[in-house]
């Protein structure tokens, strides 16, 4: 069965594993009968959580929004052409990982403007790279045609002192990604500052979020 996510309007998400329903032993009706639920978890996402990753409800205790309040216009994709591969980044969903400007300097040109240099490096090494990028914000083209990234295993990773690492297509419901976004792995924010929310849009990085 394939694991989903879902966002609870100002709470937290929740991990659903196996979406087939589950007896509940204690719980029963007046009847007698008993109930079953889908199995699953709750994940603080407001960043105040005692017991993170997991939900304890501070949320409600101060004020968490789960509003979505950046600037739409900016939720798109940017162009990077190069003579052998064309390089696609929607800055709006990138986590701040420093994935591509840690491992492709010639590539990811950290402080410049235009950032990306696609002639900087071999397709191959530009393609590895874009591969870790956790949070789904860079792509790829050769000869028009749209890369392929292979699926990663299903699963969500709590990172060092950052977001949800989500991979392997785990169903974000009722969530509208940006242009270009991947669906098969995407960052959630656990911090609860983002403007883009669920996504990360590095606020836990500026702002030094410490959850090892």
């Amino acid at each position: 069965m394939k694991p989903r996510i879902g966002c609870s309007p100002n709470g937290p998400y929740r991990l659903v594993s196996d979406p087939t329903p589950q007896p509940v032993g204690t719980l029963q009706s007046h009847t007698g009968s008993g109930y079953k639920t889908p199995v699953g978890v709750s994940l603080c996402r407001c960043g105040g959580s005692k017991n993170k990753p997991f939900c304890d409800g501070t949320h409600s205790s101060i004020g968490f929004s789960s509003a979505n309040t950046a600037d739409a216009s900016r939720n798109r994709r940017e162009t990077y052409a190069g003579k052998r591969i064309t390089i696609f980044d929607n800055r709006a969903l990138c986590a701040h990982a420093g994935v591509c400007t840690d491992k492709l300097k010639t590539v990811f040109l950290y402080g410049k403007e235009p950032w990306i240099d696609a002639d900087g490096a071999a397709v191959e090494d530009i393609i590895s790279t874009i591969g870790k990028c956790p949070s789904g914000a860079l792509s790829y083209a050769i000869d028009g045609v749209e890369g392929t990234l292979p699926k990663r295993e299903q699963m969500v990773t709590v990172t060092d002192n950052g977001p949800y690492a989500v991979t392997g297509g785990i169903e974000l419901m009722n969530t509208p990604f940006g242009e270009g976004a991947s669906k098969e792995r995407y960052t959630l924010c656990r911090f609860g500052a983002s403007k883009n929310k669920p996504f990360c849009d590095g606020s836990h990085w500026a702002a030094g979020f410490k959850d090892p």
